[in-house]
């Protein structure tokens, strides 16, 4: 049986910090929001914006898989497939690109000339999507193994958000949340018992497209996106997530108890809300949670690349121990929920 391994991993963040003080001190309204004890978040990175050094998706897309591949066994040329998975898909200034693929351009500007290229969109479970659909191809025997990245300039909506909020509760309150970042992880068939991607799962509740949106502002221009903010603390919606995981769970003849998770992931969002998931996952199990990993104190939500920038970075302060098992749990508008479990004892960052 074909088992696939997380072979390497790579990560970028501008240098350029911003902290949520400074953001908030930009808002017009009363400033009452107390944004960092609300999320946990004290910092964000946002991308340079000088014409000369200009990131953009796809600059920062590029230097995560320049890290990604220096760690890695394989060379560019011997990639089977790339995957991108960006929610923004900039290659400058104001200039969004649709086609072609992002993977396509990013393969070429590599060197990956000779591997299959697609994007995926699932907004902010963009990177455990795309590493779904590479771990059941791996699995098929479709490929050997590829890459996955994404590259999120993604703080321009916190700039829309700056210019157009109008009261403490507005639904842009989320946009003052993202940072900028970009991860990239190369998967294998290699698996073994130190390394392996056990399994992943997504699910989509389909009464949940109402909720999150992202569009082009028609206020004042720029990129803007909307959210109910009741629906990201509906306290049902948590559950559900927990409930399908428990069915999965059941399904396959694990527990909780059973799989002996080191640490869990979460989409970087708000660390109280995280709490309160780890609260209700606790109440449904019936046992002590595992220690979760978060970076938002310092990076803030960095959409699709979340999960992985809490490994990454954990890796290179060597937080994890060899042999660990990961446990990811996906978030996104849609509704998105899921799960990933992987041990890893080769990843270095």
């Amino acid at each position: 049986m074909i088992r696939t391994r997380f072979e390497s991993i790579g990560a970028y963040t501008p240098a350029t910090v911003r902290s949520t003080e400074d953001l908030i001190a930009e808002l017009a309204v009363p400033r009452s929001l107390d944004l960092e004890r609300i999320t946990g978040i004290k910092n964000r990175r946002v991308y340079d914006s000088d014409p000369d050094r200009y990131e953009s998706s796809f600059e920062l897309a590029l230097h995560a898989i320049e890290d990604c591949l220096w760690h890695s066994g394989y060379r560019a040329d011997e990639l089977d497939v790339v995957i991108s998975a960006s929610i923004t898909r900039t290659r400058g200034a104001g200039i969004f690109c649709y086609a072609p693929s992002f993977a396509l351009m990013l393969g070429n500007a590599i060197g990956a000339n000779a591997a299959r290229h697609f994007d995926v969109s699932n907004a902010c479970a963009g990177m455990i999507t795309g590493v779904m659909v590479l771990d059941r191809m791996i699995k098929a025997g479709a490929v050997r193994n590829g890459l996955v990245v994404s590259g999120e300039q993604i703080t321009p909506i916190a700039e829309t958000a700056l210019r157009e909020i109008s009261r403490p509760y507005d639904p842009q309150f989320a946009a003052l949340t993202v940072g900028d970042a970009a991860v990239a992880v190369v998967l294998d068939d290699r698996g073994d018992d130190e390394d392996e991607l056990h399994y992943v799962e997504l699910m989509t509740a389909a009464d949940g497209a109402e909720h999150c949106i992202g569009m082009p502002s028609d206020r004042t221009g720029g990129i803007a996106m909307y959210t109910d903010n009741r629906a990201m603390q509906n306290e049902a919606r948590y559950r559900q997530g927990i409930d399908r995981m428990a069915d999965f769970l059941a399904e396959t003849g694990r527990t909780w108890e059973s799989e002996k998770y080191d640490y869990w992931i979460h989409h970087q969002f708000s660390a109280p809300a995280i709490e309160y998931i780890s609260d209700l996952t606790e109440r449904h199990f019936g046992t002590p949670m595992p220690q979760a990993l978060n970076v938002l104190h310092d990076y803030g939500n960095t959409a699709s690349t979340s999960h992985f920038l809490v490994l990454h970075e954990h890796l290179a302060q060597q937080k994890v121990p060899k042999g660990s098992k990961i446990l990811m749990i996906p978030a996104a508008s849609g509704i998105v929920s899921g799960y990933l479990a992987a041990t890893i004892s080769r990843l270095a960052a």
